[in-house]
Formats: C-alpha cells, structure tokens, sequence
C-alpha cells in the first residue's frame, strides 16, 4: 500500500475513535475544510507538516509524526486511551472529580517516593 494511503487510513481511524465527523474534525482545525480532510483519508492528497500538526492538535490523541507514518508508535497505549475516551464522554462534574483523582494518586506517589527516600527499608 502506498504511503499516502497508509497516512490517510491513521488519519481516518484517529478521527473515528473520536466519533467525530469529517465537519466536527474541520470545526477542529484553523482553516482545513471537510473535503481537504476527506481527500487525506481517501489517498487523494497528502498532507503536509503544517496540516499534520493541526490534525494532531485538533484530534489531542496523536502526534503529526504519527499520522504521518514517520513514527508506528500509538502514543497512548489501549488503557491510556480507553481513559482519554470515558473523560471526554462525561459531564464537567465527571471531568472534574477526574481530574481530582489523578491529582490526588500524584501526590499519593510523590509522597511515598519521599518517605521511601527517608525511611530506607532495611532488608
């Protein structure tokens, strides 16, 4: 398969994840259209840095490395996204207390890296 449509199925298969829409995708993005989206999922076009850069930003999960074939490592590993997915779908309220505990198991670990560093255990 060529390249241009190797980059257009990871482009295609991001935004799906998402459940987002050739539109939503271009709401998305600063100034590329629902048919400049379609023509890099299709293989017609490819894109090029700067367009790679704003999919990216605009989709959160990938990197513009990654959408171009230049890197085959998902960024985020199946739990990392399957979290990134519960978040989005959640009201502000879920998003919230989310967060919280994500805060919260940070400074549980730094803590615990701290009285580990004092109270060296004395095996």
């Amino acid at each position: 398969m060529d390249l241009t449509k190797r980059i257009g199925q990871r482009l295609r298969a991001a935004r799906h994840e998402q459940k987002l829409s050739l539109a939503d995708l271009s709401s998305r993005t600063n100034a590329l259209s629902k048919s400049r989206i379609s023509n890099y999922e299709q293989g017609i076009r490819r894109m090029g840095l700067e367009e790679a850069h704003e999919l990216a930003v605009a989709l959160g999960t990938v990197t513009p490395t990654y959408l171009l074939c230049l890197d085959d490592k998902d960024p985020l590993s199946p739990q990392e996204r399957q979290l990134v997915e519960y978040f989005r779908q959640t009201d502000e309220r879920g998003k919230d207390t989310i967060l919280k505990i994500a805060v919260g198991e940070l400074d549980f670990g730094s803590a615990n890296v701290a009285d580990d560093a004092e109270n060296p255990r004395q095996d």
